[in-house]
């Protein structure tokens, strides 16, 4: 048989689920509901875990996450044959060119399975199912793709039209005719009584050597510079970058546009698992489990003669009262209130915040490090507050700061603390100080975790005032 290697890619930037998603910790890397151990990524590979002649995965991510992949595969015990990092975003066409050039490296034609990874898929078993009743049309040459029968109006998704009216009982594929990107009301209206069209699922099932066929006949410059880009072998721990140069040359343009729409081998074939892709607030109220009045909570959240809506306080009392139909997001910097009507907008709002330069669209309060994360907690022009959590075993790099000075409090666990020459242990209420200028390095040597407290004073507190001499995640 021949082999399925799945291709999850981890490129979105998730703004549609703003604030809890940031350009630093997007969507695909959250847990969104109560209770919940694992991100859509790690549940995307989870997903797979009953599939017959899987391959390990090529997983495609930015680079600023590396580390946050890295970490939630280890989590779920999953290592990965190539963690593919993009140096700019450039849409699914190329990342699926790179993804198809490094699967035929080795000299094998896998079929690719690639899957986005911030979806939500209830039914797994009848996902299986489905997948593999796919599999003979990929051994014909042919390209999958996965439509879902539309059950509302709805203008966030985009959608397939096929040759004719798919028949979820048979599951037949049935050829492309177009995609369309998210239509109007009027027009997502028209397509929900008509069977020929379905929701693009974004998920794919294809032979790497024929996609990569497709791809020199209908994009060839794509083709070349992602080869470029792959060839250079710039490898960096458990991940291959990609050039940046060539990869940035590529046209930023979906494998729907690019290839799908082109090909006369594109097919499409029905897909009734419980799919959604959590594309937002309202999404996820819809799906969610609801108290009487039609609520979803999550968090610390009173309510009084409030419905319909979406309450979700990640540290604060969140308090209803006399409120229909809204969605309410409270996180440590910023909040949100939308009308759950108006959600899909959310998108180009969060575009206009990030227009005037406000770091809350990219970055929470806590960021997120190969060695663990830190909390700001407060500050000012010249002085900063922050918690510092160290995982057991780990250590942030040697470095020096030219702008800065730091003192450290420790509040939990042990610290090993390098302060130019000099080495020390810490324990729980012992403190040191780290002048301006002075090679140090904080390392947490003992099987607990690490948490201390950092006050920083200085001209300039940016986290660009670092000079690394040494550090085990290889970064610069």
């Amino acid at each position: 048989m021949t082999k399925i290697l799945p291709v999850i890619l981890c490129g979105g930037s998730g703004t549609r689920l703003w604030p809890l998603s940031r350009t630093s910790f997007p969507k695909q890397y959250l847990k969104v509901f109560e209770n919940e151990k694992f991100s859509f990524l790690q549940k995307t590979l989870q997903r797979l875990e009953n599939f017959e002649n899987l391959n390990k995965p090529i997983i495609i991510c930015n680079e600023e996450h590396r580390f946050i992949v890295a970490e939630q595969m280890r989590d779920i015990k999953i290592k990965p044959q190539s963690i593919l990092l993009e140096p700019v975003a450039r849409n699914t066409a190329p990342a699926i060119t790179i993804a198809a050039l490094k699967a035929i490296e080795a000299g094998e034609d896998p079929i690719l399975f690639v899957l986005p990874s911030d979806h939500l898929i209830k039914d797994n078993l009848k996902f299986q199912k489905t997948i593999e009743s796919a599999l003979k049309y990929c051994n014909l040459g042919k390209l999958l793709t996965f439509g879902v029968f539309p059950h509302k109006v709805e203008t966030g998704y985009g959608y397939i039209k096929a040759a004719k009216a798919l028949d979820e009982a048979t599951l037949k594929a049935v050829e492309i005719r177009e995609f369309i990107e998210k239509p109007n009301k009027e027009k997502a209206a028209e397509f929900i009584k008509d069977k020929r069209f379905s929701w693009n699922s974004g998920i794919f099932l294809f032979k790497a050597s024929i996609l990569i066929n497709e791809i020199r006949k209908f994009k060839p410059e794509i083709y070349n510079f992602c080869r470029k880009s792959l060839s250079k072998k710039l490898l960096d721990l458990d991940f291959q970058r990609l050039e940046k140069r060539s990869f940035e040359s590529c046209e930023d343009i979906s494998i729907d546009k690019a290839i799908m729409e082109k090909t006369n081998s594109g097919m499409v074939l029905p897909l009734n698992v419980g799919w959604s892709d959590i594309g937002s607030w309202n999404t996820l109220w819809e799906i969610s489990d609801k108290d009487n009045d039609g609520n979803v909570v999550y968090g610390d959240v009173v309510l009084s003669s409030t419905s319909d809506s979406y309450l979700r306080s990640e540290k604060s009392l969140l308090v209803g009262l006399g409120i229909k139909n809204l969605a309410v997001i409270e996180t440590t910097d910023a909040i949100l209130v939308a009308n759950k009507d108006k959600i899909q907008d959310l998108k180009n709002l969060v575009s206009q915040i990030a227009s005037v330069g406000k770091k809350e669209v990219k970055n929470h309060k806590t960021i997120y490090r190969p060695w663990g994360f830190y909390t700001s907690i407060a500050g000012d022009i010249n002085w900063q507050v922050k918690k510092i959590t160290v995982k057991k075993g780990q250590s942030l790099s040697l470095q020096l700061h030219k702008h800065r000075s730091e003192h450290w409090i420790v509040v939990s666990g042990t610290a090993l603390v390098e302060v130019g020459e000099e080495q020390k242990i810490l324990h729980k209420n012992q403190s040191t100080y780290i002048p301006q200028g002075i090679k140090h390095r904080l390392s947490n040597p003992i099987n607990a975790e690490l948490i201390l407290i950092e006050v920083q004073s200085g001209s300039y507190l940016g986290e660009d005032d670092i000079v690394r001499f040494n550090d085990k995640y290889g970064r610069k």
